[in-house]
């Protein structure tokens, strides 16, 4: 053990390479285990609606959502919609977030109307996203695949059957099911 103490504190050149290699290592599994946990830290609800900007306009529409309360009990919150599961995406959503937090240092957002201005905007960009990856995050939890289509309203099978069958995104039907829609604009 003493000689093992000695290889770490006192390297000669042979041993030092091996105690670069394993200081590397436990630095790297430190800095993981610490950057991991601040990614998940930052995707509870309570972070997501930590600004009032957030708490006011999209956490109140979205707890009168079935999101939020619903007969089987199960919720979804912000980042089961809003940021995917796959690390390299989920990267690369975090580091977009953090140029939306501009809106909130710069004031553009902190009323309700300057919100609902900015409203479309938003949307908007959370729809692209979401078309061009096929809802990925509402398809963590809802698939075709796993659908009972006959214990559907006959309406909703319908539609499910058929946006099935087209190949349609989540997306194209589902605006508006968390938060309430952007205002269409008018053409003066």
């Amino acid at each position: 053990m003493h000689r093992l103490l000695q290889m770490f504190f006192r390297p000669s050149p042979r041993w030092s390479l091996a105690t670069i290699f394993v200081a590397g290592g436990l630095a790297g599994i430190v800095f993981w285990g610490g950057f991991n946990t601040f990614m998940e830290y930052t995707n509870r609800l309570e972070f997501c609606i930590a600004c009032h900007e957030m708490a006011a306009q999209p956490y109140s529409e979205y707890k009168r959502s079935v999101h939020f309360s619903n007969p089987s009990g199960v919720g979804a919150i912000c980042s089961d919609c809003h940021v995917p599961r796959d690390c390299t995406a989920k990267l690369a959503r975090k580091v977009q977030a953090t140029a939306e937090i501009w809106y909130h240092f710069a004031g553009t957002i902190d009323t309700v109307e300057k919100f609902e201005a900015k409203r479309r905007e938003f949307a908007e960009r959370v729809w692209t996203s979401m078309t061009a990856n096929d809802s990925h995050e509402y398809r963590n939890c809802h698939s075709y695949a796993t659908m009972n289509f006959h214990k559907q309203s006959a309406r909703a099978r319908e539609k499910m059957e058929e946006a099935m069958r087209k190949g349609q995104t989540c997306i194209e039907c589902h605006k508006g099911v968390a938060h309430k829609l952007p205002a269409i604009p008018h053409d003066d």
